[in-house]
C-alpha cells in the first residue's frame, strides 16, 4: 500500500464488515444509514478527493474505485453516497470555475467536519441531464439577491447532506444554466420522502423543494450560457463510469461470497453432503468468478489509460456498461441456481439482487453508452 494513503485494506475491510452487519435493517426502514457515515467519518474517508491545498488527500481515480467497490460489499446505499461525495469533489477542483472562497469553503468543510454535497440535477419534467434540455428550477434576480425555485428528485445522500450543487437555469433577458450551490438548512429548503425503491433503499433519495430559496450571489457558482453546456466534461463522466462500475461490481462480489457460504452449509437430507461438492455448483462458481474477473480485468485496464490519457469518455462508458451488467449477471446466475433460498428476504442475496439491477439506471444507460460506441465505429476514416 502506498504510504501516502489515509486508509489500509484492513481498515476498509473492518468498514465493510460492519457495515454489512447493518445493511438489511437499513434496507427494510429505507433510511439513510447515518452512523455508516460516522464510522467514514471518524476513519477520515470523506475528503479524499479535496484538493491538497484545502486540507484533502486529492486521490485519484483508481484509490477511489477501490473505495467504493470495497465499501459496497459491505452497504452498497452508503457507498453510492461516499462515491457523490468523492466525484463531486473532484469535479469542483477540475472544472477550476468554482469562486476559491467558496470552494474553499465546502473543501474545508468536507475535511474537518466530514460535510457532504451532491449534485442536484434530476427534475420530474426534465428527467436526466444527461439526455439535454432546460432545468425548470429557476433562479431570478428579486432586486436584492437571488432566489432559487423548484425542485429536485432521485437527491441520493438528501437528509444527511450539507449542500445541494442544483443544476438551475436563471430567468434573465440571456438566460444561463449552470449549478448553484444550496445550504440544505437554508429556509425555504424541504425533503418530500418520495424514495420507496425497489432497490438502493437507504440512498435517501428523495425529492429536494426550494421555494423562494435566497442565496448570496458568489453562490452561483458555474453558470454559462447553454451552448457553453453542450461540450462535456470527459473527466467527469470517466470518473463516474468508473465509480459506478466498482460499486456494482462490489454488490455482485458480496453475493458471490454469501452464496459459497451458503453451498457450504447447505447439507440436503438426500444429498448427505453440501452442495459445494456438487459440480454444478462449481460450473455455476466458475461462470460468477470468471464475470468478475473481467470486471477486474477491464477496470484495471481502463484506469491505467486513463492514467495515460489514453481512455475515451465514450470506452469509459463502455466499461460501465460492461462491468454493471457482468455484475447483474453474476448476481443473476446464482439466483437462478438456488431458488427460493434467493428470494427470501432473510437471506443477503435477494437484497444483493435487488441493488445490482440499480446499476442500469445510472448514466450512462446502456443505450446511450453502445450507441455512442457503434457511431464511434462506423464514422468516416478520416482521408
Amino acid at each position: 500500500m502506498h504510504p501516502r494513503l489515509p486508509y489500509t485494506p484492513d481498515l476498509l475491510r473492518n468498514l465493510t464488515e460492519r457495515f454489512a452487519a447493518r445493511a438489511a435493517a437499513y434496507d427494510r426502514s429505507g433510511e439513510i444509514a447515518t452512523d455508516n457515515l460516522d464510522d467514514l467519518r471518524q476513519a477520515g474517508l470523506l475528503a479524499l478527493t479535496v484538493p491538497s491545498r484545502h486540507g484533502g488527500h486529492e486521490l485519484g481515480l483508481r484509490q477511489v474505485a477501490e473505495v467504493i467497490g470495497t465499501i459496497a460489499q459491505g452497504d452498497p446505499s452508503t457507498a453510492l453516497i461516499l462515491s457523490m461525495q468523492y466525484l463531486q469533489h473532484a469535479a469542483i477542483a477540475q472544472s477550476g470555475r468554482w469562486p476559491e472562497d467558496v470552494h474553499r469553503l465546502v473543501s474545508t468543510a468536507a475535511v474537518r467536519e466530514g460535510a457532504l454535497l451532491n449534485a442536484l440535477r434530476v427534475e420530474p419534467e426534465l428527467g436526466t441531464p444527461a439526455r439535454g434540455g432546460i432545468p425548470a428550477t429557476v433562479l431570478h434576480h428579486d432586486g436584492t439577491t437571488w432566489r432559487l425555485n423548484g425542485s429536485k428528485i432521485y437527491s441520493t445522500g438528501s437528509t444527511a447532506l450539507r449542500w445541494g450543487i442544483a443544476w438551475v437555469s436563471t430567468r434573465e433577458d440571456t438566460p444561463r444554466i449552470g449549478q448553484a450551490l444550496v445550504p440544505l438548512d437554508a429556509p425555504g429548503v424541504r425533503i418530500e420522502r418520495t424514495w420507496h425503491q425497489m432497490g438502493m433503499r437507504a440512498t435517501g433519495s428523495h425529492t429536494i423543494v426550494f421555494d423562494n430559496v435566497a442565496l448570496p450571489a458568489d453562490h452561483l457558482v458555474d453558470l454559462r450560457p447553454p451552448q457553453d453546456w453542450t461540450r462535456r466534461d470527459g473527466g467527469a463522466e470517466t470518473g463516474h463510469a468508473f465509480v459506478i462500475g466498482a460499486l456494482y461490481d462490489g454488490v455482485a462480489r458480496a453475493a458471490r461470497d454469501w452464496l459459497i457460504s451458503f453451498l457450504h452449509a447447505r447439507i440436503p437430507a438426500n444429498l448427505g453432503q453440501p452442495l459445494a461438492t456438487l459440480p454444478r455448483f462449481h460450473s455455476l462458481l466458475g461462470e460468477i468468478d470468471g464475470l468478475l474477473m473481467s470486471n477486474r480485468a477491464l477496470l484495471a485496464d481502463a484506469i491505467d489509460r486513463h492514467e495515460g490519457g489514453a481512455l475515451s469518455t465514450i470506452d469509459a462508458n463502455l466499461v460501465k456498461h460492461l462491468t454493471t451488467e457482468n455484475a447483474i449477471h453474476a448476481v443473476e446466475q446464482a439466483v437462478a441456481a438456488i431458488g427460493n433460498p434467493a428470494l427470501s428476504q432473510d437471506n443477503p442475496l435477494e437484497r444483493h439482487y435487488r441493488n445490482v439491477l440499480c446499476a442500469r439506471i445510472h448514466t450512462p444507460q446502456a443505450d446511450v453508452a453502445l450507441a455512442a460506441a457503434g457511431r464511434a465505429a462506423l464514422a468516416p476514416s478520416p482521408r
